[in-house]
């Protein structure tokens, strides 16, 4: 009798149990659902620093000593302002050099014109007492000789003159060889000082007076103040529909406390091929005025503002490939899984539901344990249910 009694309960607790079971997998679950939201801004995220458009590491053409140094880090110069020079001894001699070249070529031009000058006028005389000689001849007042040795000195002349002329053109041609040289040689003089290329403020100099510095080696960095902005790399997958003049929101890492505004200047052609990120250059409209090259800025661009959408977390999506994915949603008080498309992609993490829900149905706000089609299913009524938690009977 009593080991009737003891399988009789044991029973009684197997079909409980049972039952138990059967109800906590068969009851309706409560699970968030999302709500629609209106005039919902789709923002992406990106890290970047602050950059400068107009910058120049500038320094000078040729190699000498620093002798002077007329500007330093933080200073605000003028186009045409001059920033520093070099010794300038050595080539202030070899200008002097070129100078007396060019008078002395000039000189050499005014010689050989004055012998061309001299030559065609000792021509003409020879032409004319040639056409004297040989109206003699004809007249027998003068001998064959005479008459051909005044026709010889005529073409003597003749040729002296085209001489004298071909040196004026060479000595033309050295005066212009002095001159060009001397041209250059002024250039390079030009060239031991350093001006501003622009108006712009020096964020760093790099030797001190007396320093020699090399051809091409950076002295100053310069940047147009005017010109600053924010180089934000963003992902790929959200860069999408990103273009000049939308809002931008900027945060910049040394007072992460507040928020500045700008505005999308430019969308770089290229992309970062390893991270996968696309630049975009944010001007700030309401930045602080000091700068600081190099840091690190978050900003938020803003590429499109919807009237209603539901925003779907991807982690409640099922195999998500950027447009396209599986959605759970409650239909007619059941759950059940449907395909759906998406939209934009915002930097929370969230997917815009464009197609693929059915009219007074759902969205499943997150994939937690027991969802399976046909079950029942409400919507969690919970203070922000709509986008967080998990399913629960």
């Amino acid at each position: 009798m009593r080991r009737v009694v003891v399988l009789a309960l044991v029973g009684l607790a197997v079909a409980a149990a049972g039952g138990g079971l059967l109800w906590a997998r068969n009851a309706p679950l409560t699970v968030p659902v999302v709500r629609p939201e209106t005039d919902f801004a789709v923002k992406v995220f990106g890290l970047g620093t602050v950059e400068a458009r107009v910058l120049s590491r500038t320094g000078f053409k040729v190699a000498g000593t620093l002798d002077a140094l007329n500007a330093d880090h933080g200073d605000t110069v003028a186009a045409g302002r001059l920033l520093a020079t070099i010794d300038a001894t050595e080539q202030q001699a070899r200008v002097a050099k070129a100078r007396a070249q060019v008078a002395n070529a000039e000189a050499a031009v005014a010689v050989a014109e004055a012998a061309a000058r001299k030559a065609e006028a000792l021509h003409r005389q020879r032409v004319q007492t040639n056409r004297r000689r040989q109206s003699l001849l004809e007249r027998q007042s003068v001998s064959q000789e005479a008459a051909e040795e005044s026709q010889a000195n005529e073409a003597i002349a003749g040729a002296d003159l085209l001489v004298a002329q071909s040196e004026i053109a060479s000595a033309r041609a050295k005066f212009d060889d002095a001159r060009a040289q001397l041209v250059s040689d002024l250039a390079v003089l030009g060239q031991h000082e350093l001006k501003a290329p622009f108006d712009a403020l020096v964020v760093s100099r790099a030797k001190e007076l007396g320093a020699v510095v090399g051809a091409g080696e950076t002295l100053f960095t310069l940047v147009a103040p005017e010109t600053v902005w924010i180089l934000a790399y963003v992902d790929e997958a959200r860069s999408g529909g990103i273009a000049v003049g939308q809002p931008a929101e900027v945060r910049l890492r040394s007072l992460p406390q507040r928020l500045f505004h700008g505005t999308v200047a430019r969308v770089g052609l290229e992309s970062d091929r390893v991270n996968e990120e696309r630049r975009v250059y944010v001007t700030c409209t309401d930045c602080p005025p000091d700068f600081h090259l190099g840091e690190q800025a978050e900003v938020f661009v803003t590429k499109a503002v919807l009237p209603r959408a539901l925003m779907v977390p991807e982690k409640a999506i099922e195999r998500f490939d950027g447009a396209t994915g599986f959605l759970w949603v409650i239909r007619d008080g059941r759950l059940a899984r449907l395909p759906a498309r998406f939209g934009h992609r915002t930097h929370d993490g969230r997917v815009e539901l464009v197609d693929g829900l059915p009219d007074g149905a759902a969205v499943v706000a997150a994939i937690g344990t027991g969802l399976r089609d046909g079950r029942a299913a409400a919507a969690d009524a919970a203070p922000g249910g709509s986008t967080t938690g998990g399913a629960r009977p």
